[in-house]
């Protein structure tokens, strides 16, 4: 029903039982208040009575703004609170937060709605006059809750962006002196990272080059990484606008292979693995490594999502030269080079497991039978027969795993 059509008794309705929620929310405003805590992602800060304190306030903020509104105006439209907005989405951000949580707000919401419904029948017993009420007043709540996250969320958008700045600005100079190879303050430089520089490290490199890229997102592919490979520690700090740096200590590197499973095939960022190191000079040799890894992946214009140093270590000394190496790639596989990618991969495979076919099959679970034709028919596709070639033909396929897309000068 549209507010401008409310029957005068309606109105009315409405207008008294605001007066009445907002001269008595106080002595039932810490239910809501409960009910929010109950949301996961707040239970962090139910122990925290400054902060909980703040959250009451303004849970009583906004129950006072609509209650006000509706008593001058009963059932129109009730514009988002934001008195508060810019404190409590500092806290939020402060205590890692990057969203407003919409389980809060709609626990405290049912809670609240169920106060409204009780005063709305301790005022009226007409049926007609309830339900039209009711109708538009859960409209009014609900939008204004919605209006109120956006409010908020955009809010913890900029404060994120302000903490984000400050903070990654002084990690990102201590990270730069390290890296720049100088004297390094050891104690300093730890006081300013969270982190020690006296362990194992293992660098990463997460970027984008989406025109719109999430920060957020970049983080929580670190984040995720460094759960997979059980680091101890980590420090990350935003390095531009679509790449963060991070460093990961007393990772577990067996466990490295196995990085892309936790990688969100839908994601539009690249990952890129160090070295593992110790000390200081780990700390700066591993980062140089993924850097390294970055480049050469984005040199050779790969599809794939992760790439470790360890595991291109190779590919990156023959690809120093794009143009070389293509020449070399084309030379070297012919055909395979630009057509028949499963003869490659199989070929490919059948290489790595030190020309074993069985192990080969396994790998890429086919039949052993299959996997000999396919080796046979790429043997007599490659220029060179295979065992005249092994060497070449091996790093070439190695190269082409990673690049993008057959050999510019392949004819």
């Amino acid at each position: 029903m549209e507010p401008s059509k409310l029957r005068p008794a309606v109105q009315d309705l409405i207008r008294r039982a605001a007066e009445v929620a907002s001269a008595g929310s106080a002595s039932w405003i810490g239910e809501v208040d409960e009910a929010a805590h109950s949301a996961t992602d707040m239970q962090s800060f139910a122990t925290d009575p400054e902060v909980r304190a703040l959250f009451l306030r303004d849970i009583h903020a906004h129950v006072q703004h609509w209650a006000a509104a509706n008593v001058a105006h009963p059932g129109r439209r009730v514009a988002a609170f934001v008195d508060d907005v810019e404190t409590v989405a500092r806290t939020l951000v402060y205590r890692g937060h990057a969203e407003a949580s919409v389980d809060a707000y709609r626990l405290a919401q049912n809670v609240a709605w169920r106060r409204w419904m009780n005063i709305a029948f301790e005022l009226t017993t007409d049926v007609d006059d309830l339900r039209d009420m009711l109708d538009i007043t859960a409209e009014s709540i609900a939008t204004f809750l919605d209006e109120s996250i956006t409010a908020l969320t955009a809010r913890i958008a900029v404060e994120r962006e302000q903490l984000l700045r400050g903070r990654d600005a002084i990690r990102l100079e201590a990270v730069s002196l390290v890296l720049a190879g100088g004297r390094t303050n050891v104690a300093a430089t730890e006081r300013a990272l969270g982190y020690r520089l006296n362990q194992a490290h293992t660098a990463i490199v997460v970027w984008t080059t989406d025109a719109s890229p999430s920060l957020s997102e970049l983080e929580r592919a670190v984040d995720d990484i460094a759960r997979h490979l059980g680091a101890t520690s980590m420090v990350r700090t935003v390095a531009s606008a679509g790449t963060v740096w991070a460093w990961l200590g007393g990772i577990d590197t067996g466990r490295l292979s196995s990085v892309e499973s936790v990688v969100d095939s839908r994601s539009l960022h690249q990952i890129a693995i160090g070295s593992t190191g110790a000390g200081v000079d780990g700390f700066r040799t591993s980062h140089l490594d993924a850097v390294s890894t970055q480049r050469m992946m984005a040199r050779l214009n790969t599809s794939r999502a992760v790439a470790s140093f360890g595991d291109v270590e190779g590919v990156l000394l023959l690809t120093a030269s794009p143009d070389l190496a293509d020449r070399f790639v084309a030379a070297t596989l012919g055909p395979l080079d630009n057509d028949h990618a499963e003869l490659r991969e199989s070929l490919h495979v059948f290489l790595r497991e030190v020309c074993n076919v069985s192990s080969a099959a396994d790998r890429l679970f086919t039949h052993r039978n299959t996997m000999l034709r396919r080796i046979k028919r790429a043997n007599e596709l490659l220029p060179r027969p295979l065992e005249d070639n092994v060497i070449n033909i091996g790093m070439a396929l190695e190269i082409r795993q990673w690049r993008g897309g057959p050999s510019t000068s392949a004819t």
